[in-house]
């Protein structure tokens, strides 16, 4: 018998509702929900292939010690007992855990509860730190609290949204639909983004401002100082619910229009424009990601915003205020239970003593945290310098992820004990690990979290833990039993945790604190299990409701004002003339963090399938880098190599380059290794948008194209890099010399069986070589060498692993590369929610079909998660130009 279930997204933080079914074969299928006020039906391509990334291959299944196998007793006594004996020995700061916005609440409020309120450290900090603790920090600041006042309702009510530091389309595709939708509706709408780079989310805006890498402070400074001279500032609100406004106007104000064109680099022309369109319209949502977080400047990026919406009185009201666009599924609800190291449960703060002993007399807590741990970057330094001497590390990858990632590695090698709980027995962290916990993952999992605009929504399990994986909160408790805390850590499900972190945000809670969801401090299973989306605050007797915040001018700090914060405007320069160019990192539009789960499925990594660097043509045609050369790129943290991409959307003097891949997908592709660790001096969140570069042409002997249907092993090759594909896998490669025996080098990595049939090609003037094998009708390798980068079609050939060769004539094509007469080559991926290809959409522009939408009513290419819209245009704006020459 089949069912559906209603659950939540497991990617991004704008939180999406999804609808599961398994049918009676327990073959999972997923949509859109189209009763969750997050998406009303949407999902991006990532949530959409949410189905194709839940089998078993890689995952952990049970405990293991020094990589063998254990029960769960032995492995949780074990942890419990080195835990206890390095908190006797050298104190309760000599462990850390390191968790992660894929946590549940439930399994973030378990943790923090026992770090903070049973051993007594507060060394438990998130990948969080790497994305939003600027916007926590800068909240602070600015309102007494980390609170988000808007609602994605007002991006679709805003008569002007600027997008700062933000790629919606590819990072938040389902608000780019929403706004997108929006605008059609209203054209008059504007759009303004504010990206180094002309990101595809250009493709609805009115004005780019291509700002320089961290000039945003300079440039929101300027707007402030030109909105305090003008009509658009609200003295009264600014009288009646701020302080601090004479001293960030005293700051601002020196900067001249000479100063805001260096800083930012933008032409007068196009400030004042800004400007001005920023200060009649009244109606203005600043949303603001990545760009501006990951930034040694990012606090002061987010309160230079937050005082133009606060010297206008735009905040709080229908399509009004600054909005922060959290990265992950649950970095919010981290946050609502204190999963930062400066930070307590239910938004109280470790600072006031109040607010620890409220905590303490809630929990019971023996030994409650007196001062703020160390935060992430500082963390893994205490782990390098001995004095962290017992790491738990939670469904999160800090070895690929991390600044100065090959640094963060050898600590982790050389810290005497490691915990890693995780779904994958390998990753680029769990190897270091002397144990490792199996984890349960979404569609197994059941808890809460919370996304961008402060919506709690419940993950819902749809099916059964494989093999012994456990969830994070019970392990916790687990541990915490097993150190002697039984009566504290007696969970017996989710819903009892949910409930205690509901109860405790209300007590002695009269409205001094943004965070109170106690009308559900007594929710019992059958209400946790009917638990619909609901919008914080939700206190005590009050019916459910949706809200904003400080349009009323009430805020958090203890005089009930909000504070202008004076922030210092200056560019910092990091490259030199040994490393020439700004090194920036980010997401692709198909992928998630280190691809262990996106890695999964080969229709998501059928659109930019292997580690690349964006540079302009300028900068390429000076390094002599051609378009799909390969590139290394070096500083003095180490070098990566990676496929160059020629466009003229980055700008020149810079590069981009994904976050995304890991030891376990290329050779050398950890961008991270290539950050320094400068992190912002409030938050501590690392500078991952800027830093600096040498790049270099990659000279191969010989390039390579391989599918195959079996994942390879042990590739020895300078360059390498794999991905899923239908039927299979497809490699690159690059290697220093011409291969010796091309068939005794795909026997050693390829599980190729004695008995397949070959078929060759080799031409010695051209140094082009192919080679197929074949086991009755089925391809289970072919291999494309030549002198320069190959250009076989990669769609058409990862398609040959699921067609029959029974005959000559398709082995013969499969070893020329190309399609035989009558076969068509689909290109490459566009669409990934459809699979259409270039040569697909380039085929129907020629056939008549003019506009996007044409293209979406012929191949449906663009009509479900939007992200590809952009492309599409471009392709057929090529189409056209070409036709008119």
């Amino acid at each position: 018998m089949s069912i559906e279930v209603k659950t939540t997204c497991p990617y991004c933080g704008v939180g999406c509702g999804v609808i599961a079914r398994v049918d009676d074969h327990g073959h999972v299928s997923v949509k859109g929900d189209p009763d969750h006020p997050a998406n009303f039906g949407r999902l991006c391509s990532k949530g959409s292939a949410l189905a194709e990334t839940l089998d078993l291959d890689g995952r952990l299944l049970a405990p293991e010690i020094e990589g063998r196998p254990a029960s769960w007793d032995a492995a949780l006594n074990l942890v419990a007992t080195r835990f206890a004996a390095t908190i006797a020995e050298h104190g309760p700061d000599s462990v850390a855990f390191y968790v992660s916005g894929q946590l549940l609440t439930e399994d973030y409020y378990v943790a923090n509860k026992l770090m903070k309120g049973f051993i007594g450290s507060a060394n438990i900090d998130t990948n969080s730190r790497l994305c939003m603790a600027s916007s926590v920090a800068g909240h602070r600041r600015a309102f007494g609290a980390d609170t988000v006042p808007g609602s994605y309702e007002d991006l679709e009510l805003a008569d002007l949204v600027a997008l700062v530091g933000s790629n919606l389309a590819w990072c938040h595709p389902v608000l780019y639909q929403r706004i997108s939708a929006a605008k059609a509706a209203r054209p008059a709408m504007k759009i303004v983004v504010i990206d180094p780079r002309r990101t595809m989310t250009c493709d609805i805006a009115d004005l780019h401002l291509a700002v320089r890498p961290d000039g945003d402070v300079a440039l929101f400074a300027g707007l402030f100082a030109h909105l305090a001279k003008g009509p658009a500032l609200d003295q009264n609100y600014i009288g009646a619910h701020t302080n601090g406004f004479a001293e960030a106007f005293a700051a601002a104000s020196s900067l001249t229009m000479a100063d805001l064109t260096d800083m930012t680099g933008l032409p007068a022309m196009q400030i004042r424009e800004f400007f001005a369109l920023f200060e009649r319209t009244e109606k203005t949502v600043t949303c603001y990601s990545q760009g501006v977080n990951q930034s040694s400047s990012g606090t002061d990026k987010v309160n230079a915003i937050i005082n133009c919406h606060l010297a206008t009185g735009r905040i709080g009201r229908p399509g009004m205020g600054p909005f922060s666009l959290t990265g992950q599924p649950n970095a919010m609800g981290g946050r609502e239970v204190g999963g930062l190291a400066n930070m307590l449960a239910a938004h109280m703060t470790i600072e006031n003593p109040d607010h620890r002993d409220r905590v303490q007399r809630f929990w019971k807590a023996p030994a409650m945290v007196q001062k703020p741990g160390l935060k992430a970057v500082d963390m893994f330094q205490a782990v390098a310098d001995g004095r962290i001497k017992a790491l738990w590390i939670m469904s999160t990858n800090p070895v690929v992820s991390m600044p100065d990632a090959d640094a963060v590695k050898a600590a982790i090698a050389a810290c005497p004990f490691v915990v890693v709980s995780d779904i994958l027995r390998d990753t680029d962290t769990t190897r270091l690990a002397q144990v490792l916990l199996p984890a349960t993952g979404w569609g197994e999992k059941d808890g809460t979290v919370t996304n961008s605009e402060r919506r709690i929504s419940r993950q819902r399990a749809f099916l059964p833990a494989p093999g012994d994986a456990r969830p994070d909160w019970w392990k916790l408790a687990e541990v915490g039993r097993r150190m002697g805390f039984a009566e504290a850590f007696a969970y017996a499900s989710p819903a009892e945790i949910f409930a205690e972190h509901a109860a405790l945000s209300a007590l002695e809670n009269d409205g001094a604190r943004d965070f109170d969801i106690g009308a559900y401090g007594d929710i019992d299973e059958s209400g946790f299990a009917a638990l619909k989306p609901f919008q914080w605050p939700q206190p005590a007797g009050t019916g459910r409701q949706e809200t904003r915040f400080f349009a009323d001018g009430r805020f958090y700090h203890a005089d009930g004002r909000a504070l202008f914060v004076a922030v210092k405007a200056d560019a910092p320069v990091r490259v030199t003339e040994e490393f020439p160019l700004v090194l920036n990192t980010g997401r692709v539009r198909d992928h998630w963090h280190t691809l262990t789960r996106t890695g999964k499925s080969a229709r998501l990594s059928s659109h930019l399938a292997e580690p690349f660097v964006e540079i302009h043509p300028d900068d390429a045609a000076n390094l002599g880098v051609g378009d799909a050369d390969l590139v290394r790129l070096e500083n003095p943290h180490g070098h990566i190599i990676v496929r160059a991409l020629l466009t003229a959307r980055q700008a020149s003097g810079g590069v981009f380059v994904p976050m995304h891949w890991t030891d376990e997908f290329s050779v050398r592709a950890r961008v991270d290794t290539l950050l320094p660790s400068i992190t912002d001096p409030v938050s501590g969140q690392p500078a991952s948008k800027h830093g600096a570069v040498a790049a270099r042409r990659f000279a191969a002997g010989v390039y390579g194209f391989a599918v195959s249907a079996a994942k390879p092993s042990g590739l020895d090759a300078a360059y390498w890099a794999l991905a899923r594909a239908e039927g299979g896998w497809r490699v690159e490669l690059a290697f220093d010399t011409p291969l010796a025996d091309v068939e005794a080098w795909c026997r050693a990595h390829f599980a190729l069986p004695d008995a397949a049939q070959i078929l060759g090609y080799s031409d010695r003037a051209s140094g082009e070589a192919r080679i197929a094998f074949f086991h009755g009708e089925t391809l289970l390798l072919a291999l494309f060498l030549a002198p320069d980068p190959v250009s076989v079609s990669r769609n058409w050939a990862i398609g040959q692993l699921s067609e029959a060769h029974a005959d000559s004539r398709t082995r013969f094509a499969v070893v020329a590369g190309r399609p035989g007469a009558g076969r068509s080559d689909p290109g490459a991926t566009v669409c990934s929610c459809f699979s259409v290809g270039v040569n697909q959409i380039v085929a129907a522009v020629r056939g008549g079909c003019g506009t996007v939408e044409a293209i979406g009513e012929t191949l449906y290419a663009g009509t479900n998660c939007g992200s590809c819209r952009a492309e599409i245009r471009g392709i057929i704006d090529g189409c056209q130009v070409a036709a008119a020459e």
